[in-house]
């Protein structure tokens, strides 16, 4: 697909500085930029590279002037990044606007969809599922009976989606993500043998949930295992059966999250945190990276370590054990010299 300056600064409500017919067919970073590709200049560390770019239009913001020579055509607006943010997501809209069904695949005759319905080969749509306008499903995508799915979503190639979810609209689920498995519910009889527990809930993803690729959300046993609005799911991330994660908290990849945990809204949570099961964390609350938490965490709280303490206890403590050898030494010194004047 190819856009010129003029097509782009309508999209963006900029203004042209150069030839308004520069075509454009690619993206590029300004320092690696090539004749035909679009790049944008926001941060003041690269400025330098818009003199050297080799990209064909460059957006930047509107108090930006030139010091030396250019070639690059300019897109001036009010916050290049923003702007540019922007035309990615416009592009992806372009690109991903697919419509029909594709063969081979199967659509139960009790299925029913809207308009502008995509779905990809080898897809595999059951009973009663019910989708909305605009639904972007890629190949090899199952999804079970009696599923819901909402208007505007994407699922892409290889999700799986189990029986009774409902998905909002606006929705993202990448691919190999598993939307419903059962949880892991088993219980152990007298000899340590288990029996499964049925996991009999489902899952429900509220509008505007993004769900990385690999990540999986286990169903309730009762009831529902629950992600509200605008939650944003990094990649190989493990939701267990009846959490519920309040609106807008994003988890960054390979965290786990054990049964009926509750988190809050607008939280922050780094890779590889390990959560433990029926606790509750508060909102707003940030957790760094690689911790453990195992207990009940209040609203505003910032976390580090395993089992987590607060983040400026834990930055603290650390002072101390880095020295902890130090510290040992100057002890035993410290009882020998006591010995010595005792004796």
């Amino acid at each position: 697909m190819k856009f010129t300056a003029t097509q782009i600064a309508g999209i963006l409500e900029g203004e042209i500085d150069g030839n308004p017919q520069t075509a454009v067919h690619k993206l590029s970073k300004i320092e690696e930029g090539e004749k035909g590709s679009l790049t944008f200049l926001a941060n003041p560390k690269y400025t330098s590279f818009i003199y050297s770019t080799k990209a064909s239009i460059t957006i930047v913001n509107k108090d930006f002037v030139p010091e030396h020579a250019i070639s690059t055509t300019l897109i001036k607006v009010e916050d290049a990044y923003k702007s540019f943010s922007k035309l990615l997501e416009y592009y992806n809209q372009v690109k991903n606007n697919k419509t029909g069904i594709e063969s081979p695949s199967f659509v139960s005759d009790s299925a029913t969809y809207g308009a502008g319905f995509y779905l990809g080969a080898f897809s595999y749509l059951g009973d009663n599922v019910i989708l909305g306008d605009n639904v972007k499903i890629y190949p090899n995508v199952y999804i079970g009976d009696n599923v819901t799915i909402g208007d505007n979503v994407m699922v892409f190639a290889g999700a799986k989606i189990y029986s009774e979810s409902i998905i909002g609209d606006g929705c993202v689920i990448h691919s190999g993500a598993i939307i419903g498995a059962d949880g892991f519910g088993f219980t152990p009889n007298e000899k340590g043998e288990y029996s499964k527990v049925p996991q009999t809930g489902n899952v429900i993803l509220e509008d505007n949930v993004d769900v990385g690729a690999g990540t999986t959300i286990d169903r309730a046993t009762l009831g529902s295992t629950v992600l509200r609005k605008g939650v944003k799911l990094d990649n190989q991330i493990q939701i267990a059966h009846n959490v519920e994660i309040g609106e807008h908290t994003a988890i960054a990849a390979q965290t786990g999250i054990a049964g009926s945990t509750k988190i809050g809204k607008y939280c922050l949570i780094g890779g590889q945190v390990g959560i433990v099961g029926h606790i509750t964390i508060g909102d707003r609350v940030k957790i760094q990276a690689q911790s453990g938490i195992g207990r009940n965490v209040k609203d505003d709280e910032v976390l580090q370590g395993s089992p987590a303490l607060n983040y400026g206890d834990y930055n603290k403590s650390y002072v101390h054990f880095k020295n902890l050898p130090k510290i040992v030494n100057q002890i035993s010194d410290l009882e020998k010299k006591i010995d010595n004047e005792n004796s």
